[in-house]
């Protein structure tokens, strides 16, 4: 089909483009001299070695045609200046609906989609279809788009590769900043019980049940609050190793004071039936051994994780869409869940034994307080095994925070909570004969006075 303004040759038909394939063949074997005796002879490719004129051809009134030179074709010249072509001076034929014509039957596809061509239409009737996720086009009429490396992705246009976005539970978000100063409250709660306690530390309601293990208690909360803290932050190889160890290691600490409490508690009151023989166990060696041996035993669990498999930081890029999530890789998930469990172990004994040793005198016993913060302990941590499961990223920390304050606030507030009530606003209530009031203390050993009352 011949097309007026630039003279163009457009063949669909198999036919048609036959012949032109042989014109081709013949043409590759040119060699004449013009009218002006130079010497023309084709390339290999069958071009002329020549400047070429681009003609405008007008048809005026009257059957006029005129020719007017609108462009040049020079094959010799540099890349981007063989052709030159002045479109203000070619005049288009009035049939044209569109100026400049479009010698295609679809649009351009811009950068961002790809073309997908129609099936039984000619190859340059195709479909734009925007970029898969992950990929981009960043030029017009792309057959294929490409993806974006691990550490980019497309823009909202998919024309351009951006860096992901970095994401770690930070301390300058505001998730980070509730979780950092609900930490530093508790932290602050539990130093002002410390301090209440050593002040009033002659008195019956903090001599009672060990006050060497309340403290210990108390201390070891500190540095589960504190350990809390680890989980915010940018993660590296030292934060990836602390975080489980040192909140491992501070709970057992927690766990076995409570339980050397609890046993306190059953042991005190067994040793005054007579003929008991749990009179030779009674005294403070037991439940120091108690704190010591299931404390250590926590600590080889650690070493054994640590040795064996190490956590690390861990760039996690399939989990969500856009974003690097920057995680702490625990190394190995039985190891875990080995620790947690043996918390689990832990807190079910003296939850057991508490539980068992509710009904003792009111007055005088603690295990109806340790019942109620074992429960609660084992509540939050029953619960937040399916929801760390469920989370990723930095919400995953998050949830662990959530589950070691809440515990570790549980603790807190059932054991000395009471006890700072009656020291502060119930003194009449702290003295050794309120205690011992429903006690018949004559019956008590001497080592239940001096490990209970005294």
């Amino acid at each position: 089909m011949f097309v007026h303004g630039l003279g163009v040759i457009v063949c669909d038909d198999l036919e048609v483009a036959k012949p032109i394939e042989m014109l081709h063949r013949y043409l590759r074997n040119v060699h004449f001299k013009n009218m002006l005796g130079e010497e023309i002879f084709s390339e290999k490719s069958g071009d002329l070695p020549m400047d070429y004129n681009i003609i405008n051809r007008v048809y005026l009134s009257k059957g006029i045609v005129k020719h007017e030179i609108v462009g040049i074709y020079s094959p010799n010249a540099l890349p981007g200046e063989d052709f030159t072509i002045n479109e203000k001076v070619i005049v288009w034929e009035a049939a044209f609906t569109q100026i400049p014509p479009e010698s295609r039957c679809s649009q351009s596809c811009s950068p961002g989609y790809r073309k997908l061509p129609r099936k039984g239409k000619p190859i340059c009737c195709y479909d734009c279809i925007p970029c898969p996720v992950g990929e981009i086009s960043n030029q017009t009429d792309m057959d294929n788009c490409m993806r974006c490396p691990e550490d980019q992705w497309p823009n909202e246009k998919r024309d351009v590769c951006v860096p992901k976005i970095i994401s770690f539970l930070s301390h300058e978000e505001p998730l980070g900043i509730v979780l950092m100063l609900l930490s530093l409250f508790f932290f602050l709660i539990t130093t002002v019980i410390l301090g209440i306690f050593i002040k009033y530390r002659d008195t019956p309601i903090v001599r009672s049940n060990n006050t060497n293990l309340s403290y210990i208690l108390l201390v070891s909360l500190m540095l589960c609050f504190l350990c809390s803290m680890i989980f915010i932050g940018h993660p590296d190889k030292v934060t990836c190793v602390l975080r489980q160890t040192a909140f491992g290691i501070s709970f057992s600490i927690s766990l076995s004071s409570v339980l050397a409490k609890t046993i306190t508690v059953v042991m005190a009151f067994q040793t005054t039936k007579p003929g008991s023989k749990l009179q030779k166990w009674m005294g403070l060696r037991v439940s120091y051994s108690i704190v010591l041996s299931c404390s250590l035993l926590q600590v080889l669990l650690c070493l054994v994780w640590l040795v064996t498999a190490t956590p690390f930081p861990h760039y996690n890029i399939k989990s969500e869409i856009g974003t690097i999530l920057i995680e702490c890789n625990e190394g190995s998930a039985i190891a875990f869940y080995c620790v947690l469990g043996y918390l689990g172990f832990l807190a079910g004994i003296s939850f057991v034994v508490a539980f068992l040793a509710r009904n003792l005198p009111g007055s005088f016993n603690e295990a109806k307080h340790i019942t109620f913060s074992m429960l609660m302990f084992c509540s939050v941590w029953v619960s937040f095994i399916p929801t760390y499961l469920s989370t990723r990223g930095k919400y995953t920390g998050a949830v662990e925070i959530f589950a070691i304050l809440g515990s570790s606030s549980g603790i807190l507030g059932c054991i000395f909570v009471p006890k700072c009530y009656i020291i502060l606003l119930k003194p009449h209530r702290n003295n050794r004969k309120y205690i011992t009031k429903n006690i018949n203390e004559v019956a008590l050993p001497r080592m239940l006075k001096e490990s209970y009352i005294n």
